[in-house]
């Protein structure tokens, strides 16, 4: 066991005024390069730790099946984000002129085509690093982006917070893509990819409702296409995956509407028969 009784204080302490003290230590540690806290449960947070002494927390942590020396992960866990933590509110107070002269990622972001005002909620990132940004009042691209530039040097970040700084910063498309929905070789971002993304989340409902707001005008482009005799199901064949598409596209459709009425279902494909039937079933 490295950690003291003296070390215990100095973190508690300081980490009792910080707005993490009721995140889940799971979230916190993967937003930090090490490993992952072992004991799973809603009130594993900072707070349940905080107010016992090293003695109680070490008793604590033994009674739940760990060693003395969890202690010194629990220690590591709160001072490296209170590290990250603090720098944070200075940070996204910056004016958003002085960012833009000197901040390569808003650079990139203007270069790719990017709304600096897409919302953070609308992104592909895990709930746990959503749940950060979201404490930490990162509710834009922009404003990780301050965020990101302004982090003193001994800030480790980890996670998918890692991975969309670096995917901007070394504009890496094919990362782009799998944290917002950017299409490769095109610019901006779009309405089918966001649609598809949000497959995957537990609220795709309401992601999807948030999604159509943002993306009024890749709205009424497939709204117009479809009154044109278009093909909704034909907006995400890019997507390459069947599943996804069908999936994606019942999402959208209660949003759309032609001539002031819903799109219908899609009807479902005949059966061939006959040689060509039989044939196409070799």
């Amino acid at each position: 066991m490295k950690s003291t009784a003296k070390d215990w204080n100095e973190v508690r302490t300081a980490f009792a005024s910080s707005i993490m003290v009721d995140t889940s230590l799971s979230s916190l540690a993967q937003n930090l390069d090490g490993p992952d806290w072992p004991i799973k449960g809603k009130d594993e947070t900072p707070a349940k730790y905080i107010d016992l002494t090293f003695d109680e927390v070490v008793e604590l942590l033994q009674l739940k099946g760990q060693s003395p020396e969890r202690i010194d992960q629990l220690v590591a866990l709160l001072k490296e984000t209170l590290a990250f933590d603090s720098p944070f509110g200075d940070m996204v107070e910056q004016t958003q002129a002085a960012s833009e002269r000197d901040n390569p990622l808003l650079k990139n972001l203007a270069k790719l085509g990017i709304a600096e005002n897409f919302p953070i909620s609308l992104t592909a990132l895990e709930p746990g690093t959503l749940e950060f940004c979201k404490l930490e009042k990162l509710s834009t691209l922009a404003e990780f982006a301050v965020a990101a530039q302004g982090m003193s040097q001994n800030v480790i970040v980890g996670g998918e917070f890692k991975k969309l700084l670096n995917a901007l910063s070394h504009v890496d498309e094919a990362t782009l893509a799998e944290v917002l929905p950017y299409r490769r070789g095109q610019k901006g971002l779009h309405l089918v990819e966001a649609v598809a993304q949000a497959v995957r989340a537990p609220d795709a409902v309401a992601r999807v409702e948030l999604a159509t707001t943002w993306f009024r005008d890749d709205l009424a482009a497939i709204e117009k296409e479809l009154a044109a005799g278009g093909s909704l199901e034909r907006r995400f064949v890019a997507l390459g995956d069947p599943k996804l598409e069908q999936r994606a596209a019942e999402l959208l459709r209660p949003h759309l509407r032609v001539a002031g009425k819903p799109v219908p279902a899609a009807a479902p494909e005949k059966k061939k028969s006959g040689f060509f039937g039989w044939f196409s079933r070799k």
